[in-house]
């Protein structure tokens, strides 16, 4: 079988598969589209990433695929409809990450709340002059609200990590997620109120057209002066440019965000915003968590070629009709 992997990626992802004819872009950035259809035309089975768009017409040249294994929890990147309807399987990557991408946010929370990216810059200047009564003055954190937007896995994870800080919890879902209100004694509550009442606000949702920019100027005006803004999911849940006008305007106190609109471009505002604390989309990036999930993508193409229903598929409709 061919395999056509889209990036380097952990060893675990490749060496499992070595019995099969397995080719993986050298590249340091993303494939180009044009070079992805051609490889996609022989490939029987593909690790993309998610900065890999597999849409309707790039689907349309793979004639002999057979499995997706996506280097990823989300799924955005792939035209699910047109996927299943080709009777191509489509895998992810859960579980594996949701404490690396948990603990990437509280360390967002905890830079932006002290202004560390303001620090450290200071220092590196050369124009730190010694310790200061009012140098750089930042928020604590314990006793604090914090909002959490979407408790999934990681949403969980992220609010289940506030134990010994003596926290309130808010919660924003479509679902009662009753470990929390067990565990946390945490409260679900509307989006307007979570925004409005919290302190410290991480977002955990997927990205659809109805989670897009959901966090837009109206709904950011509703919070704190004094509030951090977190996101850690998908760039395009907020809307950056305004975002980048509430910190400047100090409606809001800070910002700390993983993930980008346009990725890998970021809004020219939002890199001048001092109060805004931007990494490059690390979420998972411990050697832990990004090896599992390269082996879970190695796991799941050897299971269809073996005619077993993969344990991590996300269109289970279209196993009866996976084409041979």
């Amino acid at each position: 079988m061919k395999i056509y992997v889209t990036r380097q990626i952990p060893a675990a992802g490749i060496e499992p598969l070595s019995e099969h004819e397995v080719e993986v872009y050298a590249g340091e950035v993303p494939i180009g589209r044009n070079e992805l259809i051609e490889k996609l035309r022989t490939v029987d089975a593909v690790i993309p990433l998610l900065t890999d768009e597999l849409d309707a017409d790039i689907l349309g040249y793979a004639k002999n695929l057979k499995v997706i294994a996506n280097y990823a929890v989300g799924y955005d990147n792939i035209d699910m409809e047109e996927a299943t309807e080709r009777g191509i399987v489509v895998t992810n990557t859960p579980d594996v990450l949701t404490d690396a991408t948990a603990e990437l946010t509280w360390a967002l929370i905890f830079a932006a709340s002290r202004r560390l990216g303001e620090a450290e810059r200071l220092v590196r200047s050369g124009n730190f002059k010694g310790w200061a009564p009012t140098l750089l003055m930042g928020q604590g954190i314990r006793g604090k609200t914090l909002g959490i937007i979407g408790t999934g896995r990681i949403g969980t994870r992220v609010a289940q990590m506030s134990r010994g800080l003596d926290m309130k919890i808010f919660y924003y879902d479509e679902n009662r997620n009753e470990t929390l209100e067990k565990e946390m004694d945490a409260k679900k509550v509307d989006i307007s109120y979570l925004l409005h009442a919290c302190d410290y606000v991480s977002i955990h949702l997927p990205l659809t057209r109805f989670t897009r920019h959901l966090i837009d100027a109206h709904q950011m005006f509703r919070m704190k002066p004094t509030a951090v803004l977190v996101n850690t999911s998908r760039g395009a849940i907020i809307d950056e440019k305004a975002l980048a006008a509430v910190l400047k305007g100090g409606k809001i106190a800070a910002a700390g965000l993983d993930v980008y609109e346009n990725e890998p471009e970021v809004a020219p505002e939002l890199l001048k915003c001092e109060n805004a604390i931007l990494a490059p989309h690390i979420g998972s990036a411990t050697l832990e968590a990004r090896s599992k999930m390269a082996e879970l993508c190695a796991t799941a193409i050897l299971d269809v070629f073996a005619g077993r229903i993969p344990g991590n598929m996300v269109n289970k409709e279209v196993w009866p009709d996976r084409r041979q």
